[in-house]
């Protein structure tokens, strides 16, 4: 039996994830914001005994910490981190901490997740981690003198950055945590058929609408993170971006 942490698992590939991580017999520990959909998601599992809630706002760092010291203080080794909770949001809003919520979410709050939990992964069996990203990645056009968007906030722009960041950080992960022999990716699971983009309205509402018909499933979407997570593929090609399930060129930026 291993251990994954995997945000965001109330709904869509996340949820898909843990069902069938928990249904092949693996430990799962269910990171989520809201709790109530938490356990309605716990229930649907397979085995819900393989698996723990653990209260986790990505977008308050302080929530983010204490879900950290939970699993330090619960678990002496992790063997996967999968980075997938996120989402795309029209206006522009600020988290707790005052920072541009796409990246707070999107990025951030796993960027501090994944430095508090590599002990845990160092101790880990072939452990790795999976930064679950977007070919929205090709959109990103970061400007380091104003990375939250604070002069010209678009909300495909704000999401093009942040999944371009979590490719960012699944390459420099793979740099730094070789020597500790922790694997790191990010993944394009696909278009999958979720609730992203249901927040806008108007014409963008309208676009998804005519997408939708043309969306993979979850199951589908979410069977390149499983098979990243639990086979010798997904620990033996670390630094690398995968479209699906083949390894793919990341836009040149």
């Amino acid at each position: 039996m291993k251990r994954y942490a995997i945000t965001g698992t109330t709904s869509g590939i996340g949820l898909e994830t843990a069902k069938a991580l928990t249904g092949d017999g693996h430990e799962v520990l269910m990171l989520n914001r809201n709790q109530e959909k938490a356990e309605t998601a716990w229930q649907a599992l397979p085995h819900p005994d393989n698996a723990t809630l653990i209260p986790c706002d990505l977008a308050d760092l302080s929530k983010v910490q204490e879900a950290a010291d939970t699993i330090k203080a619960q678990y002496d080794r992790l063997d996967g981190l999968i980075n997938n909770a996120g989402g795309i949001f029209p206006e522009r809003t600020e988290s707790p901490d005052g920072i541009e919520f796409t990246f707070a979410v999107n990025h951030l709050g796993h960027f501090l997740l994944t430095q508090e939990l590599a002990p845990l992964l160092k101790q880990g069996d072939k452990p790795r981690i999976i930064n679950v990203s977007s070919e929205a990645h090709k959109s990103g056009k970061p400007d380091f003198n104003d990375i939250e968007l604070k002069q010209n906030y678009s909300g495909f722009q704000a999401y093009g950055n942040a999944k371009l960041y979590n490719i960012y950080f699944a390459q420099s992960l793979a740099e730094q945590l070789k020597a500790d022999g922790i694997s790191a990716n990010a993944v394009h699971p696909g278009f999958v058929y979720t609730r992203f983009g249901r927040d806008f309205k108007g014409w963008v509402r309208r676009i998804f609408s005519l997408l939708y018909p043309f969306m993979i499933d979850q199951q589908k979407g979410a069977a390149p993170i499983i098979e990243l997570a639990s086979t010798e593929k997904g620990y033996d090609n670390s630094g690398i971006y995968f479209k699906r399930h083949k390894p793919a060129k990341a836009a040149p930026v």
